[in-house]
């Protein structure tokens, strides 16, 4: 059990989030994403997500003072929170609950990354990578196992009771299972490399079939293991970094004990094929991501990849209800292609932060621009600032964003 004074500080950091997640706005936010997420939007929502939270100096709100290993990590995660909702909260949602993570091992695919990595910031957990290829042949195949799941039930008893103890009365403990993760190329290019994975697309696509084919086949493996247990996680409050509130989800017959794939929301990507044809998009991936997203009840799909080209294809996946519109699309495109049927999910240039001096002009007018084009075509529309690698060190840049957002969004 933790010591006398890392539930002092734990507690005492429940019950200010507790307090706030009882705040009537929470419940309005609420209702605006799941607004939003019928594609009946009241307004564009925002989210900030990904913080380099290196980079927050040294804030006295965000020194951690517990000793030990599992509280420091809620620690972390309530600090964090906190810091947020004060500074720049724009339309995130407290709850009035913390997630206990279930002790879920997974075997995984069998195949551990090879790569050598390189970091201008040793703070910084963004790094570049180098990966070497491990698929060259058809032996290589063979390598790729079928991920087995189980859980230590002891352990999530422990922490369960552990939690008990330190949040109680004050914070409703949750126990939270597997959100699902499921793309099929982020774990190939790191197997294979991204351009030795496009070389081989192209020179080698049979092999490339069997290869994507057996991952697929993987995950559905994982999924009925997951279902079979009970451990997959209750409808999610988040999606990829976006409010997935719905009234839609749970699906009928749905059981808190023994969630199902089509109770929940998943998300899918395939960010290295931003460099291919439409044609190869739907081949390599919507054909084997489909088998994946039919199970689920609702979907967000994409990332980083530019998919203002690629919505004829995306259509063709089940239960899509949010799209990516990444830093590098065609926006008019993009909103044309999406229009009322899907949230155009925006994710602003974040470089837009890392600039020599913050442009407040220039941010707004790149949000504008987006809500523009949006309210042209009838978009539903979402700005999510994500994978924000740097703020120089000035995190009243954060700040300065949400604030330009909201009243961008609010106008």
């Amino acid at each position: 059990m933790p010591s006398k004074n890392d539930r002092s500080v734990l507690r005492e950091l429940a019950q200010r989030t507790a307090e706030i997640a009882a705040l009537p706005v929470q419940e309005e936010k609420r209702r605006l994403w799941r607004k939003l997420n019928r594609c009946e939007p009241v307004r564009p929502m925002v989210m900030i997500d990904q913080i380099c939270w290196n980079e927050m100096g040294n804030d006295e709100a965000l020194v951690l003072q517990c000793e030990d290993a599992m509280c420091r990590a809620y620690e972390t995660r309530l600090r964090r929170q906190l810091y947020q909702w004060h500074r720049f909260p724009v339309d995130m949602v407290v709850e009035p609950f913390i997630y206990i993570p279930r002790a879920v091992h997974n075997t995984g695919f069998g195949v551990e990354v090879q790569e050598e990595t390189a970091a201008l910031d040793p703070t910084n957990s963004v790094v570049g990578h180098k990966f070497h290829n491990q698929f060259s042949t058809e032996a290589d195949l063979e390598k790729i196992m079928t991920p087995r799941i189980e859980e230590d039930k002891s352990e999530t008893d422990r922490r369960m009771e552990e939690a008990q103890a330190i949040f109680g009365e004050i914070l409703a403990p949750r126990l939270h299972g597997v959100d699902p993760y499921l793309s099929l190329w982020d774990p190939i290019s790191t197997w294979m490399g991204v351009e030795n994975a496009l070389f081989a697309l192209i020179e080698k696509p049979a092999f490339m079939h069997q290869l994507v084919g057996r991952v697929a086949a993987g995950y559905m493996a994982m999924l009925d293991q997951l279902e079979e247990q009970g451990l997959l996680c209750e409808p999610q409050p988040l999606i990829h970094c976006t409010g997935a509130y719905t009234d839609e989800l749970p699906a009928t017959g749905y059981d808190p004990t023994r969630p199902r794939t089509k109770d929940l929301w998943m998300f899918g990507l395939a960010q290295m094929f931003s460099a291919v044809s439409p044609q190869m998009f739907k081949e390599y991936e919507v054909d084997y991501a489909s088998q994946i997203c039919d199970r689920f009840g609702l979907v967000y799909y994409g990332c980083c990849d530019p998919l203002d080209g690629k919505m004829s294809e995306v259509r063709l996946i089940p239960n899509v209800r949010k799209v990516s519109m990444s830093p590098w699309v065609n926006e008019e495109a993009g909103a044309e292609a999406i229009g009322k049927e899907y949230v155009f999910s925006r994710k602003p240039n974040p470089a837009h932060l890392a600039f020599d001096t913050f442009d407040e002009a220039l941010v707004r007018n790149h949000l504008m621009t987006t809500k523009k084009v949006c309210k042209k075509y009838g978009c539903p529309l979402e700005l999510i600032l994500k994978d924000i690698s740097t703020i120089r060190y000035e995190p009243s840049r954060l700040e300065q964003w949400a604030a330009i957002a909201m009243q961008v969004v609010c106008e």
